[in-house]
């Protein structure tokens, strides 16, 4: 078994040795010892790295991506939270499409001012409802009875 001290991971890796320090805190990875004062990993763990690089590279949370590994280690993927990721991404693009072509449009209208602009005025009002621009609505709260 190929071993592999901090420093080796995070030069293959290109991954900071601050950061593996964090992922091992958070149980992401696991060194299996330590030469002197510095962890050490299987040679293993950079295929572990890559997996939760493309977590991260998709918009899973690291709670998200600990939880696609089981116990022993392994890779075990959800294929639902996969499906409902792909589906917040879509959802994503198509408010990140609308915005880039609003701007697109702001960038060439030729009304005189963009608050006499019909197309302007749709965007900024979808933005007032929270429809774009990420604002989620708050939840109201529930009295609780005495």
């Amino acid at each position: 078994m190929k071993q592999l001290d901090i420093a080796e991971v995070a030069q293959r890796s290109g991954v900071p040795a601050s950061t593996l320090r964090y992922y091992d805190e958070k149980g992401l990875i696991a060194p299996i010892g330590r030469q002197g004062l510095r962890r050490v990993f299987d040679a293993n763990v950079l295929e572990r790295l890559a997996l939760i690089a493309l977590g991260r590279a998709a918009g899973f949370s690291l709670d998200e991506i600990a939880r696609m590994f089981g116990p022993n280690g392994q890779p075990r993927i959800d294929r639902l939270m996969l499906a409902a990721k792909a589906d917040e991404l879509d959802r994503t693009i198509r408010n990140l499409s609308a915005m880039r072509d609003g701007l697109r449009h702001a960038a060439v209208c030729r009304a005189p001012s963009h608050m006499e602009c019909p197309t302007f005025r749709r965007i900024l009002g979808a933005a007032a409802s929270g429809a774009i621009g990420g604002r989620k609505e708050k939840k109201k709260k529930v009295p609780t009875p005495p």
